[in-house]
């Protein structure tokens, strides 16, 4: 016998995908965000700063019905996309991967934040004496420095992603094959008599790449605070 049968290797084939789309798409602003957290001096720091963590404390029930009002095929912005661009979000697997992605844009933005604090602010200083413009001095200087809190971000959204349940389901249902990613193929098997076997295997499952993740994620915050104690 497999160790998963075709539905349950579908939805975790499909919890992978979500993951790892929702975790690089969400990096290009959650590093915007968290440049502007670390090195920006404006009113509404404070105010950005709450609504960039606002999913972590929020009901993900209230993040999925935001998305749905906001991007579903009559809302502002997912009738634009679709009209302009034929992009579709609500039921759909781009919609997982959007509800993945904002759930999990906080711990990308403080990973990143807290690498980009890490970086002595000496060195851009130093290379903007040279002449060297501030795209450059970020490219050149700050990036290479930041490469581990980067990958710690992209961990952390990822094995975010791979729990994800209340935002998903509320914001593009229970589709086999389309929507139904891991947590939710669980939440599914739960309802069936005789499915014991299947939960057990799907959750030791997503135990065991979870724990991957964040335990890669925790060694890669581990150097960071390593090289940040010997500067």
């Amino acid at each position: 016998m497999p160790l998963l049968t075709p539905l349950e290797a579908e939805a975790f084939g499909l919890s992978l995908r979500i993951g790892a789309w929702s975790a690089c798409a969400s990096l290009p602003p959650a590093l915007a965000v968290a440049w502007l957290l670390a090195r920006g001096r404006f009113r509404g720091r404070t105010l950005l700063s709450a609504i960039v963590h606002l999913p972590l404390v929020l009901p993900p029930v209230v993040t999925g019905y935001a998305l749905l009002l906001l991007f579903g095929r009559h809302g502002p912005i997912g009738a634009w996309l679709e009209s302009w661009f034929g992009i579709v979000f609500a039921f759909r697997w781009t919609g997982a991967a959007l509800a993945a992605g904002v759930m999990g844009f906080p711990l990308v933005v403080r990973a990143l934040q807290l690498s980009i604090e890490a970086v002595e602010p000496g060195l851009e200083q130093a290379a903007a004496t040279l002449g060297a413009r501030p795209i450059m001095v970020f490219l050149t200087v700050t990036l290479p420095l930041i490469v581990p809190g980067l990958l710690a971000g992209l961990l952390l959204g990822f094995a975010k992603s791979l729990g994800e349940f209340g935002a998903t389901i509320t914001f593009v249902s229970n589709i086999p094959g389309e929507t139904r990613t891991l947590p939710i193929a669980i939440y599914t098997l739960l309802q069936v008599p005789g499915t014991d076997a299947a939960v057990l295997r799907l959750s030791a499952l997503s135990v065991a790449v979870s724990v991957v993740a964040v335990f890669a994620s925790e060694m890669i915050a581990r150097r960071l605070r390593r090289r940040a104690a010997g500067a």
